[in-house]
């Protein structure tokens, strides 16, 4: 090879390689430089058209009763060796044993790593990445598994239509503590800044989970991060978790998104994507309307008191025949012991006219 064509091919070879060197070197962030509004430009899959989150329209999804309820494999045999902790500048992630796994789908899915998404202590709404009929709950935490019966591992998998499986689980708070997420939240001072790594007590997985997991919706999508590979067969929960507020509070406010050598501190928070359009996706679900239908606080309320008015009812008609009954059998004594007057007064009749009147002579 002359040194002109060397040269042109070492040329060919640099516009081949730049891009993905780029996309490597490229620091994302939610709002910031390179924010969700610019993913594209710099990873092409993040402005593909089968995009995640999405928003769940659930008069949209179709019902597909064939899908079984997933099934976690070994999330509770966590062992006694701690889960690895860090802080990689967009969320916490929890990195899991390999002989965690996901059935109940077609192929079986290793798991990977779980991490979390959440708003910020301020009043406006959102955390969530999905939302259901437009409404967003506190925070997410996703499960990630790769297809390890047709991958060796994740890097090759992710980039593969089928490739992954992803958990989701969507968060809201109350009144009371959900002791299973103190297994991490209680750790999270030791990763407060990027980059950090903790070694953390092992736990069981499958108490941070939903305890229905036979109701869900299930779609083909997307990693919610770049390079936003669309990999991924999304399982979305029914079913929310619950968390107190001071938990919430405790995700929201302890962790950093700058380093720790770093001088202007930058708290991590709203790291949650916009949902994305479903471009013709259809979502299904393992569950009928009527069997997924969850009550609001309104309609409870209207069928307590609908009952208190029917029993109530029930009771006035109750009360109204045992009335009648009494009524109608007070009247028939009455009525009997007037004519058993009637008849004694007869018989007395008939008595003293046979004394009065004369005796026969024989």
């Amino acid at each position: 090879m002359d040194t002109l064509g060397f040269f042109m091919l070492l040329i060919l070879l640099f516009f081949q390689w730049m891009p993905a060197l780029a996309a490597e070197e490229i620091t994302w962030t939610y709002s910031g430089l390179v924010g969700q509004s610019e993913w594209s430009e710099y990873f092409p899959d993040c402005g593909g058209t089968s995009q995640s989150p999405v928003d769940v329209m659930t008069t949209q999804a179709k019902y597909d009763p064939s899908l079984i309820p997933v099934t976690p494999l070994g999330y509770s045999q966590h062992g006694n060796q701690p889960f690895t902790m860090y802080n990689n500048g967009h969320t916490v992630v929890i990195e899991l044993p390999e002989w965690m796994g996901l059935g109940g789908l077609p192929w079986f899915f290793t798991a990977i790593q779980m991490h979390l998404h959440w708003g910020n202590d301020g009043p406006s709404p959102g955390g969530s990445e999905h939302t259901i009929n437009g409404l967003s709950a506190d925070a997410e935490l996703h499960v990630v598994h790769y297809n390890s019966e047709l991958y060796p591992n994740m890097s090759a998998a992710m980039t593969q239509k089928d490739g992954l499986a992803v958990l989701g689980i969507l968060i809201v708070t109350g009144e009371e503590t959900n002791p299973a997420f103190n297994n991490i939240l209680n750790y999270l001072s030791r990763i407060r800044h990027a980059d950090q790594k903790a070694f953390i007590p092992a736990f069981d997985v499958q108490s941070l989970l939903p305890e229905d997991l036979g109701r869900y919706y299930r779609y083909n999508g997307s990693l919610t991060t770049p390079p936003c590979h669309q990999s991924v067969i999304w399982t979305l929960f029914h079913k929310r978790v619950q968390i107190s507020v001071a938990q919430l509070l405790k995700l929201e406010k302890i962790l950093y998104s700058s380093k720790a050598e770093e001088p202007d501190r930058m708290l991590l928070q709203d790291n949650y994507r916009a949902t994305q359009p479903l471009n013709h996706r259809v979502i299904f679900t393992s569950f009928s309307a009527e069997s997924g239908k969850e009550l609001s606080s309104g309609e409870v309320t209207a069928i307590v008191i609908g009952v208190m008015c029917g029993c109530v009812g029930l009771a006035v008609i109750v009360r109204f025949i045992v009335k009648t009954i009494r009524t109608k059998d007070s009247e028939k004594e009455k009525e009997e012991k007037q004519d058993m007057a009637m008849n004694s007064t007869s018989e007395a009749e008939k008595k003293e006219e046979s004394l009065l009147s004369p005796q026969s002579v024989p």
